[in-house]
């Protein structure tokens, strides 16, 4: 057997469940404190003891020499057994239970002792501070062995010293009364040592169901599989206690929410800020898969309450899922939009065969213009009054989609915007949102007659945009929900789910310190409004107006 197999089994014997290693080490810890609150009471009780019996001790010699007719005695008659002295001493010696009371000249001679036989010798320990008029305690060795003494001096009626009085208490009973505390003091011990046994034991079963009677190793492994977990996944996840504070907040939801780790402790609301993100990861809005916007990117949460009365709520990123599909509503719109087109041009050039057959050359021609012209104005008129290349290119394109869906899409003639953005893909979104809410209105509800009307001005550095619809417009108590997330009245697209485009609109207005209404237009339908201060830069003075 190799050397080190002891300490194997050793190790392999000890409880790896934390339920018993707690108990165990909360026992030993009881116990120990249960022995050393024994030893700390019992190292000073021997020394309370001694100090008790001396004191007693004295107290007897002091009662005995304040005895006059002792004094007397001693300076009237001589040492004897069977003297005066020795009677008086006798006496108080049985009535006190000292072991003895030795009465002294000043000489250091008995006049009265236990033992008869050493009355008349010299007393075997040092007499000198009793005959000096000073009184001592002390435990010390004599003929009768070890005891506890009081000495006290001897004085006549006229306060002449005229000896010492020493009482002595026998050490074995100072001893005996020590041993017969002992079991006492255990049995107290034992008691609060199992008192501590069983508190040790309900908090050790308490840790047990909170721990799920795992072992320290495998917290251990759980923890380090947790942080590998919550800090290597793609998604977010973030956990709050019972009073809604953030307890943990892995790198992506980080990243998603757009806070540091800072926000660790902190309430939802003061983290976060008000708006639908904090009521959907507090639990005030309840479902599955419930979107949420956090700046640019659209959010999914799922929350799942836990047992202690907190809860995790996991965030997933589908800010491209939702350009992804923004992309395949505009392509299908466009692939829409094209087959109109080219049905319509198919009738066009049958028109334009017609009459060339019917030699109507002229009448061709001008067909032909008027055919080329429509389209070659509508994109004149769009550049002239927006100068951004960006938005105009929208525009133009939205025009074109407009059309073949049956809608007159115009520009107000009040429109005038430079070519002066601060940020024209956020106006580009915001505009796109705008106008495709807006055909979708007017298509549906107008016939005919379905127009959009966009309004683009430039006050200053504010840009104002109003887009209107003769669509059925908003009611009134329905004009804050539509910019909710995952609010809308259109059924959802088979790639996700609407209710995003206008609660962009307005945390993108937001965002720049603006604003995004809705109220009714002119013509009945929706008018949405969207203020965005500081969104036009300043103009910048040409080489020549400078040297003008």
């Amino acid at each position: 057997m190799s050397p080190s197999s002891p300490a194997r089994r050793l190790r392999l014997a000890l409880p790896r469940r934390m339920f018993a290693q707690v108990l165990l080490m909360q026992v030993a810890i009881a116990a120990g404190v249960a022995v050393l609150a024994t030893g700390l009471f019992l190292a000073p009780l021997g020394d309370q003891l001694d100090d008790q019996a001396m004191r007693r001790a004295l107290a007897i010699a002091q009662t005995t020499a304040a005895q006059p007719r002792i004094a007397e005695d001693l300076r009237s008659s001589r040492p004897a057994a069977d003297g005066p002295v020795q009677a008086a001493a006798e006496r108080i010696r049985r009535a006190s239970g000292a072991e003895y009371v030795v009465i002294m000249d000043k000489r250091g001679v008995r006049w009265s002792h236990p033992d008869r036989g050493r009355i008349g010798r010299v007393v075997s320990t040092d007499p000198s501070d009793a005959l000096a008029g000073r009184e001592v305690m002390e435990i010390d060795d004599g003929t009768l062995g070890r005891s506890a003494r009081g000495k006290v001096p001897l004085r006549a009626a006229d306060g002449a010293l005229v000896g010492a009085v020493s009482v002595g208490i026998e050490y074995d009973s100072v001893r005996a009364r020590l041993i017969h505390a002992i079991p006492g003091l255990f049995a107290y011990a034992g008691g609060a040592l199992a008192v501590g046994a069983l508190a040790a034991y309900l908090i050790a079963r308490r840790v047990q169901r909170q721990t799920r009677d795992l072992a320290f190793s495998d917290i251990s492994a759980l923890l380090a599989e947790r942080e590998a977990m919550l800090h290597g996944i793609r998604e977010g996840v973030v956990a709050l206690d019972r009073t809604g504070r953030i307890r943990l907040l892995n790198d992506e939801a980080q990243r998603l929410l757009g806070v540091g780790a800072e926000a660790i402790g902190l309430p939802l609301d003061d983290a976060l800020g008000a708006g639908r993100t904090t009521d959907v990861l507090a639990g005030h809005v309840t479902g599955t898969d419930l979107l949420t916007v956090r700046g640019q990117r659209v959010l999914v949460a799922n929350r799942m309450p836990t047992d202690d009365g907190g809860a995790v709520a996991t965030l997933r990123d589908r800010t491209e899922l939702e350009q992804l599909g923004r992309e395949l509503d505009s392509t299908r719109g466009l692939i829409d939009a094209l087959r109109a087109q080219d049905h319509e041009h198919a009738n066009r050039m049958h028109t334009l065969l017609g009459l060339l057959e019917l030699e109507m050359y002229e009448e061709a021609a001008e067909f032909v213009g008027e055919v080329a012209g429509a389209h070659r104005v509508t994109a004149e008129q769009i550049t002239e009054k927006i100068q951004d290349p960006l938005l105009a290119a929208l525009l133009v394109g939205k025009a074109t989609v407009a059309a073949e869906r049956g809608v007159a899409l115009g520009i107000s003639p009040d429109t005038a915007l430079p070519d002066r953005l601060v940020d024209p893909r956020g106006l580009v979104t915001i505009v796109g949102n705008l106008v495709d809410n807006a055909l979708d209105a007017a298509a549906a509800g107008s016939g005919r007659h379905a127009r959009v009307e966009v309004v683009l001005r430039a006050q200053g550095p504010t840009a104002v945009l109003r887009v209107r619809d003769s669509g059925p417009g908003v009611p009134t108590e329905q004009r804050e929900s539509v910019f909710v997330e995952g609010w809308s009245t259109k059924e959802p697209p088979a790639h996700g789910r609407r209710g995003i485009g206008l609660a962009l609109v307005r945390r993108l207005a937001e965002r720049q310190g603006g604003s995004a209404e809705v109220t009714t237009a002119p013509s009945g339908g929706a008018e949405f409004v969207v203020v965005l201060p500081d969104a036009v830069a300043e103009s910048v003075p040409t080489a020549a107006e400078e040297v003008r």
